[in-house]
């Protein structure tokens, strides 16, 4: 069992991968959350031209699985760890010299992009850390364009409240908690996905796994 420094640890890393841990933590992030990632792409289902903005990326290991379905897909990965940063440009090396993939350093509550720039948004296993929700979705519906496309996946409330370090600066949403979040804001949400895992092992201990990923897309008022 981790005592309570491991745990407070463990929750500061998964918000803000650093030091020492940071890169462990990026790798373990990326194959523990393969599932979801996976299950987050094949809904985002980047297609020819698409301008995507992911909050978030960890180490960038799944941006080539978004790149490579056609050249003319461009990607943004937006993380305010630095060290998350340096390493998706070490692994995207290539898709940055081909000027379809940028990583910027940036607060999700104050992004450094024009207007109407994406037309979709993406981010998986953030919305925990956001301290500011409100903030953060005028700030997406910022820079997504008008109809864009907005997905957030994540791990239920009934489960991830059962994870010791949760207690340690996570916001916990169910599926319920998130639609009711994004429709008071701006937002109509189109789809609300609940997708079961295999079991995943944390330090001898078996979880049950699943995910929601809720679609919406940017309101567009029709008054003139």
């Amino acid at each position: 069992m981790a005592d309570e420094q491991q745990l407070q640890l463990r929750a500061a890393q998964l918000r803000k991968p650093q030091g020492e841990y940071g890169i462990a933590t990026g790798e373990w992030m990326s194959k523990g959350n393969q599932h979801i990632i996976r299950d987050t792409l094949s809904i985002l289902n980047a297609e020819a031209d698409d301008s995507i903005l992911e909050i978030g990326m960890g180490n960038g290991f799944f941006v080539n699985e978004i790149l490579s379905k056609h050249p003319s897909i461009t990607y943004t990965g937006c993380d305010y760890s630095e060290l998350m940063i340096e390493e998706s440009e070490k692994i995207n090396a290539e898709w940055i010299t081909k000027g379809q993939a940028k990583f910027t350093l940036s607060n999700v509550t104050s992004l450094p992009f024009f207007n109407n720039l994406f037309n979709k948004i993406f981010t998986i296993n953030t919305i925990y850390f956001w301290d500011n929700e409100i903030k953060v979705l005028n700030e997406l519906k910022r820079v997504l364009q008008p109809n864009g496309k907005l997905i957030i996946g994540f791990r239920p409330k009934h489960m991830t409240e059962k994870y010791a370090f949760t207690k340690y600066g996570f916001n916990l949403f169910s599926k319920k908690d998130v639609v009711k979040l994004l429709s008071d804001n701006g937002f109509t949400v189109t789809d609300a996905i609940e997708n079961k895992e295999p079991d995943f092992e944390l330090q001898g201990e078996t979880m049950k796994m699943k995910n929601v990923i809720i679609v919406a897309t940017k309101y567009v008022s029709q008054n003139v």
